[in-house]
């Protein structure tokens, strides 16, 4: 090894981001372990690159002791100070014994190392570029399909798209183009593993983004989505700006750029909901495209009955199920949906359905909060120093805000 070989370390460090002080404590360690390996010594050596001659030198080190009790790795005061009169006590002796044929191992094993750390960095580099993009959608071509595991060349390197993650109906083959999501990146011995789907909810939303302009500038905000990947999907979405109609921008003139999501989607179905933070008005717009005669919502349990007219009912149900439940998981409320006829046999046999459904569990939750105000009222700490009679603590009591309010409830 000689400069050139320095200089090459040099491009190393600006080109693949190896740091060069590392790697050359790297080189000596693995330096020493070959000469151990080749030489047999059982004698404690230290190797030392020269960082501007890229010489090797081996030592064999000794401790400068007092009295000696192992001649591999100790040597004598005395003796020491023949040599050189300066050392002392726990200073480290260092001989040259550098072998004539030394160099030949020590290049190779260098070599050896050196390609082992660019690998390194290279896997290190793929994972730090993919980490940042992860959850972002990327095209990639179908490289190979190996046990049901479809596996996509997206750039610098190669994600794994397993079964879970595969569209029921879609057909995948080698060299076919697609857009992909990329929802896990995991560092491994191997280099970086890259999973990827096509049914995470995440691949709709980053189509958006790309889609709709708006949606990109934070005009228009996606609140929620829930997906069926292959069938339909429920993305609701509100406006930051009163002039901007959220559906309408994502929709697009004539349809175009919900369109262009579909076509990515194979034709799955899209049903772009206007939220709102009227919760009647928001399962409303949830069940689309059934119309809705009634939300009785229950807001403690977060649960709902939706009324429709007979001939919706099975509309707002959805093909086994799918619309209410997608609705359901899009607003995270439990949805029931009833028919008008249903719903009017219930008011006949209590007329005050309605109230008791949606003020179900609310006496409960004001009991309670009542129930822990008085808990910090009668929490009252007293000691030696500060007592007051049980008679003072209850006339305190009955003057509270707390008690009066029982009594009101009450009433």
């Amino acid at each position: 090894m000689n400069a050139e070989f320095m200089r090459a370390l040099d491009a190393l460090e600006a080109e693949k981001n190896i740091d060069k002080e590392e790697l050359i404590d790297a080189i000596e360690v693995s330096i020493e372990s070959a000469y151990k390996k080749n030489y047999g010594n059982v004698q404690d050596v230290d190797v030392k690159l020269d960082r501007d001659t890229g010489e090797i030198t081996v030592y064999a080190t000794r401790d400068i002791v007092e009295d000696v009790e192992n001649l591999e790795t100790q040597i004598s005061l005395e003796e020491a100070r023949e040599i050189d009169p300066t050392y002392e006590v726990g200073d480290v002796y260092r001989k040259v014994i550098t072998p004539r044929d030394f160099g030949r191992i020590a290049a190779q094993n260098a070599k050896q190392l050196i390609v082992q750390r660019i690998k390194e960095a290279e896997r290190n580099m793929v994972y730090n570029e993919y980490l940042e993009r992860q959850e972002e959608v990327m095209t990639g071509i179908i490289n190979r399909i190996e046990r049901g595991n479809v596996f996509v060349d997206i750039g610098n390197s190669e994600g794994c798209m397993p079964p879970m993650e595969q569209v029921p109906g879609e057909k995948y083959y080698p060299g076919q183009r697609l857009k992909v999501y990329l929802l896990m990146v995991r560092k491994t011995t191997k280099g970086p593993q890259l999973r990827l789907s096509r049914t995470h909810p995440g691949l709709v939303k980053r189509l958006f983004e790309t889609e709709v302009p708006e949606i990109y500038d934070g005009i228009v905000d996606i609140v929620s989505i829930s997906r069926e990947a292959g069938s339909r999907t429920k993305i609701a979405v509100k406006a930051n700006d009163s002039s901007v109609d959220p559906v309408g921008a994502c929709v697009g003139q004539k349809g175009i750029r919900v369109q262009n999501i579909i076509n990515e989607l194979n034709g799955e179905k899209i049903d772009i909901i206007k939220y709102s933070d009227d919760v009647r008005e928001y399962l409303s717009n949830a069940l689309s495209p059934a119309k809705i005669y009634r939300i009785l919502p229950n807001k403690t349990e977060k649960t709902a009955i939706a009324v429709v007219d007979d001939f919706q009912l099975s509309l707002a149900i959805g093909k086994e199920g799918q619309n209410v439940r997608l609705a359901a998981k899009l607003a995270s409320w439990k949805i029931d949906i009833k028919s008008k006829s249903d719903y009017e046999r219930m008011l006949a046999e209590n007329p005050d359905f309605d109230a008791d459904y949606t003020n179900a569990g609310e006496e409960e939750d004001i009991l309670d909060e009542l129930k822990n105000e008085l808990d910090e009222v009668l929490d009252i700490q007293i000691d030696e120093d500060n007592a007051e009679s049980l008679d003072n603590v209850l006339d305190d009591l009955v003057m509270t805000d707390e008690l009066e309010d029982l009594d009101d409830f009450f009433e």
